[in-house]
């Protein structure tokens, strides 16, 4: 981690650090090309910092649209049930948003909390709630962060609302990059994917 999030989790300024480099006390696990210094985790133990027991679990869970605050409530109820039955400390993060828009406010405070190891376990009901499309990456990223994946049920349980919102939002993005946000030919485009949506949607119910 850069010397900036070191000092903090240690609970020190950069220029105690750097004092501290120039003695020969604490010597930065790598430092780049730039000059830019980074330490370990090993480092941390060293101030008694990485124990589990001082950082949270987080249960995060989202919906797709705002029609569906019904669910993420019950959502929320059902993993908070869980992680008290697990004696877990935690929070939770809520988001409203498609599984393929990774622009959310949950969850890009998700990974900050990650990336700066503040959390050890993130727990969720289904595994698409976290996102729909590159998960192995968000994964990684966990691994890397020392951060546990929790999934409540592994079974796969999609709602055809949902589907359809992530597929309209995918189409979306590459009609605009296209035909260019404002085009005649985007919104049409659009629109006839969300009748075409909507009718089928009429038909199953």
């Amino acid at each position: 981690m850069s010397i900036g999030k070191f000092a903090k989790r240690i609970g020190v300024n950069i220029v105690t650090l750097r004092r501290m480099e120039a003695r020969g006390e604490l010597i930065p696990a790598h430092v780049s090309s730039g000059g830019t210094r980074y330490y370990s985790i090993e480092q941390l133990k060293q101030f008694g910092k990485t124990s589990d027991m001082q950082k949270l679990t987080i249960g995060y869970c989202r919906v797709s649209t705002p029609s569906q605050k019904g669910d993420l409530e019950n959502q929320v109820i059902y993993v908070k049930s869980y992680m008290i039955a697990k004696g877990y400390q935690f929070e939770i993060i809520e988001d409203i948003g498609s599984g393929v828009d990774y622009n959310k406010k949950g969850l890009k405070q998700l990974i900050d909390k990650i990336n700066n190891q503040e959390i050890s376990r993130i727990v969720m009901l289904y595994k698409d709630r976290l996102i729909r499309f590159g998960f192995d990456l968000i994964e990684y990223i966990c691994h890397i962060n020392g951060v546990e994946l929790e999934i409540i049920d592994h079974t796969e349980k999609v709602k055809d609302e949902e589907l359809r919102d992530d597929l309209i939002q995918i189409i979306t993005v590459f009609a605009n990059r296209l035909y260019g946000q404002r085009s005649k030919k985007t919104k049409r485009l659009i629109d006839e994917i969300k009748n075409n949506a909507n009718s089928g949607k009429d038909k199953s119910d």
